[in-house]
């Protein structure tokens, strides 16, 4: 008993350490932390608290390690953190909440290569990209999106009625719209990120804290932008079903028609796959802009692809016009312009919507010369 009471004062001690309420010496601190783990572990051979404790001790020897720059590091720390924390969980709800939260840090830390860094998709279309992600990054973010799943599953078996539970299932619901994201599921994502956000809503709801306000508020800010830049990639059948299935928010219908309008799909048809009426579809795309992003491109001589002048690379808002609309005004007039490389050269088109990217991500292709691969709207 003696021994036990020594290793849970040592990780008080830590505790205090971790939180900034008490100093330590630098080195110090991963003294300390590697004192505690190696003292925990015969305890936690029949103990579940040790094993709970041993579990997030390694946990945050993980997030150490990847502070560092050590991601290989980390992420072994976490797997057997991970082994630890998941005998525990089944004894206390809040060894379950430790072992949910690791699970969170694995799929983070798996995914990292998969984001840039704003914490955005690197690879927005996943494998259809052009420059996608290696196998073994793929590998990664798919074992990163299944961890992030089972941490959902953790979260949902716990007690609703409890705010904790509730914050931490709307969290997981976020971060696994982002590794889905992160792999291309990008109606999957937007899915879920819509899920977390009525989560979030629910929590404000239930006269919480100032700082549970602050935190379901930021978190709520977050969802926003992220569907919002979602919804740019997804294709109108994609949005039809989101609609339907009532993951599709009255606030992003706007979003919505246009983007479907973008890819060209006729009104008649956005109103009746989205459930809005004729005249409502009408006012949304008058009344909301989209920025049409262009690059016109002449193959050289030397086989490079050049922008052949300041005219032909840039950005303007429009209205109630698919993106094949734009680039057709653009074909135009690049073939009445002087930098036209005539029929026997090669010049292609994109139009992006928002922002340059990926070619992959561009809403309208078309590469034309003699014998050119056929180009198609995307």
């Amino acid at each position: 008993m003696g021994q036990r009471e020594a290793v849970l004062r040592l990780d008080r001690q830590w505790a205090r350490v971790r939180s900034g309420a008490a100093q330590a010496e630098p080195g110090e601190g991963d003294r300390l932390l590697a004192e505690l783990i190696g003292a925990l572990r015969e305890p936690a051979r029949t103990d579940a608290e040790c094993a709970a404790r041993l579990g997030l001790r390694l946990g945050d020897l993980a997030a150490r390690r990847f502070a560092a720059g050590d991601r290989a590091g980390a992420l072994s720390a976490v797997e057997e953190a991970l082994r630890h924390a998941r005998d525990a969980a089944g004894h206390d709800p809040e060894y379950a909440r430790w072992y949910a939260r690791a699970l969170i840090n694995q799929g983070v830390w798996l995914a990292w290569p998969l984001s840039d860094g704003d914490r955005l998709p690197r690879y927005p279309l996943g494998a259809a990209g052009e420059n996608g992600p290696s196998p073994m990054e793929r590998a990664a973010g798919e074992r990163a999106r299944d961890v992030t799943r089972a941490a959902v599953e953790v979260w949902a078996a716990l007690d609703r009625n409890d705010p904790v539970n509730r914050r931490g299932l709307a969290q997981a619901e976020v971060f696994l719209g982002d590794r889905l994201a992160e792999l291309g599921s990008t109606e999957d994502a937007v899915a879920w990120a819509v899920d977390a956000e009525a989560g979030f809503r629910r929590i404000l709801l239930s006269a919480p804290g100032p700082e549970e306000v602050e935190e379901a508020e930021a978190a709520l800010d977050h969802i926003g932008r992220q569907v919002e830049l979602r919804l740019r990639h997804l294709t109108f059948d994609s949005l039809a079903r989101l609609r339907a299935g009532g993951r599709l928010p009255e606030r992003l219908l706007p979003l919505a028609v246009v983007a479907a309008r973008i890819q060209g799909a006729p009104e008649p048809e956005i109103a009746a796959r989205l459930g809005l009426g004729a005249e409502q579809v009408a006012t949304m795309l008058e009344v909301t802009p989209w920025t049409a992003v262009w690059r016109v491109e002449v193959r050289g001589a030397d086989g490079l692809w050049t922008v052949p002048g300041q005219a032909w690379h840039g950005a303007s808002q429009v209205r109630d016009r698919t993106a094949e609309e734009v680039a057709a005004e653009l074909i135009r007039g690049f073939r009445a312009s002087a930098r036209y490389p005539g029929e026997e050269g090669f010049w292609r088109v994109r139009v992006w919507w928002h922002e340059e990217g990926d070619p992959a991500t561009a809403k309208f292709r078309l590469v034309i010369g003699p014998d050119a691969p056929v180009g198609t709207p995307s």
